[in-house]
């Protein structure tokens, strides 16, 4: 059973993933946008099972920086 932050936490993580989908449309070589989103998509899969608040926090924050990082750079 989700807790209210878990709920918050997945809302959170499911935004980043449609930020990550509308950003990577400014990539002009499509293989390396399908890498992007897959690389996105394995990392929340890899994720998948942490049910602590605060590691889920701090994975959001890291990877919301690597996307940054990495749509910058792209």
């Amino acid at each position: 059973m989700l807790t209210l932050q878990h709920f918050i936490l997945q809302k959170r993580v499911l935004n980043m993933y449609r930020q990550v989908l509308r950003a990577s449309r400014s990539i002009p070589d499509p293989h390396a946008r399908a890498e992007t989103v897959a690389w996105f998509r394995s990392e929340i899969d890899r994720n998948r099972h942490i049910t602590d608040i605060h590691a889920i926090e701090s994975k959001i924050t890291v990877t919301l920086r690597e996307v940054r990082q990495l749509l910058r750079v792209s």
